[in-house]
């Protein structure tokens, strides 16, 4: 998975592209970005899995983890993204039909990309600044 800051630090992508064991692939691109009047934030994703489009997924902090629910008709998919210096690690679950909690399927680690250094052709990661916490007026 690739995080990148877009439009002047107003919104951060997402990209991922997962091979199966069997060669099926699996793509998918997403918009994170934060409303301005609370520090709640936004998610907009698509897949190459070719279901039916969600709507945008409302995301928030508790405890310095990103939490996403992104529900559609057949249930609810939460993922979660920990940041923890150079590592992130994002978990995934579902809950579908009348399930009452959520079936953790996924947890990836992943580490920040070192910095190509000086005269690569590589252009290095730019860092992803906080989001502002924003207080309730």
């Amino acid at each position: 998975m690739t995080f990148s800051r877009v439009a002047a630090g107003f919104a951060v992508t997402a990209s991922y592209c997962h091979i199966e064991a069997d060669g099926n692939r699996s793509e998918g691109q997403g918009v994170f970005t934060a409303y301005p009047d609370h520090p709640d934030m936004l998610l907009y994703f698509v897949n190459s899995r070719g279901l039916p489009r969600e709507p945008p997924a409302q995301a928030s902090w508790l405890g310095g983890i990103l939490t996403v629910d992104r529900r559609s008709e057949r249930g609810t998919a939460r993922h979660t993204f920990e940041v923890a210096g150079n590592v992130m690690t994002h978990t995934a679950g579902l809950r579908l039909g009348a399930a009452t909690e959520f079936t953790r399927f996924m947890t990836s680690v992943g580490q920040r990309a070192p910095d190509p250094g000086p005269g690569s052709r590589l252009k290095a990661p730019e860092p992803v600044p906080a989001v502002p916490r924003l207080e309730r007026a």
